[in-house]
């Protein structure tokens, strides 16, 4: 076998072999019921924006028994996650708030927004009445814009009017999230019908980013 033979021969192993290593590095996880993309990113300890891009023909909030995810490789997922740190802009000046309860928090941001309400009725939520994450909506979820407040994000809310939540303000969490919710808006959940979170209408209120 001529040399020229043989190198190209090598060469192309090579790149098989570089190839094979990166499929290898990816693994396909088949969902069940009670999968959603927050478990998989804390199951696979993979960060769940970089699972949301490696998966960007499902839709999050219809994960669904048989679903075939993409788990990327944990090297690419560090770099990611590296890269995204690096864009991590400085604290804002802490502030502090009390709560009706008296207990004091601090946080870093205050926002006046529109606010909106919504119900775990089966109309109002396609993909069952849970939030983002695959959680139960309860009284202290609410949908935001991420672009505006991260989900995740503890949240103190104020100035709404509305039998059914705590009175003056509550402690929520950002956890949920809305094709209608853009910009300086929220929806937060009630509980109750479909009819009776109309009467909530679109208040202003006041959120306050908790540190």
């Amino acid at each position: 076998m001529k040399k020229s033979t043989i190198a190209a021969v090598l060469v192309g192993l090579s790149v098989m072999m570089a190839a094979g290593t990166a499929q290898a590095s990816a693994k396909t996880h088949v969902t069940s019921d009670n999968d959603t993309f927050w478990k998989l990113s804390k199951q696979y300890n993979v960060s769940l924006n970089v699972l949301l891009k490696a998966n960007p023909k499902i839709d999050p909030l219809n994960v669904y028994k048989g679903l075939k995810i993409t788990i990327p490789a944990k090297t690419a997922n560090a770099k990611t996650m590296k890269a995204n740190s690096k864009k991590v802009k400085p604290t804002v000046s802490a502030k502090t708030v009390t709560a009706t309860s008296g207990k004091t928090y601090t946080y870093s941001k205050a926002i006046n927004v529109k606010a909106t309400a919504y119900t775990a009725a089966a109309a109002e939520n396609g993909w069952g009445p849970i939030d983002y994450f695959g959680n139960k909506l309860k009284v202290g979820t609410v949908a935001v814009d991420p672009k505006l407040i991260p989900l995740g994000t503890k949240l103190y809310v104020t100035g709404y009017d509305y039998n059914g939540l705590p009175v003056d303000g509550m402690i929520a969490t950002a956890t949920d999230t809305g094709s209608a919710i853009k910009g300086k808006r929220i929806d937060i959940f009630v509980p109750g019908t479909t009819s009776e979170a109309r009467s909530f209408g679109i208040q202003n209120v006041k959120v306050f980013i908790l540190k």
